[in-house]
């Protein structure tokens, strides 16, 4: 349990670091992306985005 919970959060740094150039490449603002003002807070969704990096990530796993 302790190597999953390790992988994840190595995975949200590094997401959160790639994440300036992602938004560069346009992912983060492809339609079905949600983003939305509820109680003075931005909110963002990325549910395309989401999608699409994981057809992306099953595909590279694929080939290896």
């Amino acid at each position: 349990m302790w190597r999953w919970l390790l992988v994840v959060f190595l995975a949200l740094i590094l997401i959160q670091g790639f994440l300036p150039l992602l938004q560069k490449w346009g992912l983060g603002r492809l339609p079905g992306d949600f983003r939305f003002r509820l109680f003075g807070r931005e909110w963002h969704i990325p549910l395309t985005t989401t999608v699409l990096l994981s057809l992306v990530c099953a595909g590279i796993a694929k080939l290896i």
